[in-house]
């Protein structure tokens, strides 16, 4: 197979997840009357289920007791799914809460807060534009506390978790699919503990359930899993700096359902954080574009 094939079913499988990721809130707004922190337990539970099958049809299990027989990985790993977890757990409450536009706002930022966390812990040095890109994108946010008073704190937490998220796996030597198998193993004692003894609304107890809730609960494994692996498959056929250019397909997605399906409001505030967002990331895409294109 040409390299040039390659390159487009690498491209194909990272539309496809970065637009899965994008569209998952249309998933989580139909089961919006179930309490976020239940939402997630069935994400864990289900996204475990569903990677065991899939660890067991690819026989990558060696990998998964390759790092349960390192108790400092393991512990490494424990931060990391609770890293994880909260980082799900807002992204629910956010989209089920009216604050859809704040969670894009969120995964605007995230690329840029990735540049920023490879410079400060990985000794990556910034060029210019990149400099700016940050400059801009820090202005947006002080601009928006000064002005308007307030901070677009689910934004900052959802980008600054999911970013030191993806810094601390980069230094922990785990593939995607164990890796995220393994956090799932650790948090379902959680899920499992908080489904049995706090979880008391209504849509607690599956026998209760009517079918076509419980299908859309169990579905949070798939929501979960399947963008994961056209990720991977895409990032085995894709440079990094090629993949970063998919990666607004998501947060545009979500803007878009917030303002045109779910009229969430776009107020001054948030849209002068918006531009400065938007400028800042076309800074960003412009100068990798530009450093893709020179001759190695």
């Amino acid at each position: 197979m040409s390299l040039t094939r390659e390159q487009k079913i690498g491209g194909a499988f990272a539309a496809t997840a970065y637009t899965l990721w994008g569209i998952a809130p249309l998933y989580f707004k139909q089961i919006d009357e179930v309490p976020a922190l239940e939402i997630l337990l069935h994400r864990i539970v289900w996204s475990f289920l569903l990677l065991a099958i899939v660890l067991t049809l690819l026989q990558q299990w060696p990998k998964v007791a390759a790092v349960l027989r390192q108790p400092k990985m393991v512990a490494a790993m424990l931060g990391t799914a609770l890293l994880l977890a909260g980082n799900w757990g807002l992204f629910i409450w956010a989209v089920n809460n009216q604050h859809m536009l704040d969670a894009s706002l969120g995964y605007y930022i995230n690329p840029l807060l990735n540049v920023l966390l490879g410079m400060v812990f990985l000794g990556e040095r910034l060029r210019p534009l990149q400099w700016t890109a940050v400059a801009l994108a820090f202005g947006g946010v002080v601009l928006q506390l000064i002005h308007f008073g307030s901070l677009p704190w689910i934004a900052l937490v959802l980008a600054g978790s999911f970013a030191l998220y993806g810094l601390f796996r980069k230094k922990l030597a785990t593939d995607a699919i164990s890796g995220l198998f393994i956090e799932s193993l650790l948090l379902l004692p959680l899920a499992l503990c908080y489904w049995w003894q706090f979880a008391d609304s209504p849509y607690a107890n599956l026998a209760q359930n009517p079918l076509s809730l419980n299908l859309w609960l169990v579905a949070a494994g798939v929501v979960t899993t399947v963008p994961l692996l056209c990720f991977i498959a895409a990032a085995k056929r894709l440079q990094l700096s090629t993949m970063g250019f998919f990666q607004y397909i998501g947060p545009s997605f979500m803007f878009v359902f917030g303002v045109f399906l779910y009229n969430e409001a776009l107020d001054p505030s948030k849209l002068l954080t918006f531009g400065f967002i938007w400028a800042a990331l076309g800074l960003y895409s412009f100068d990798a574009w530009r450093h893709l294109r020179r001759p190695r």
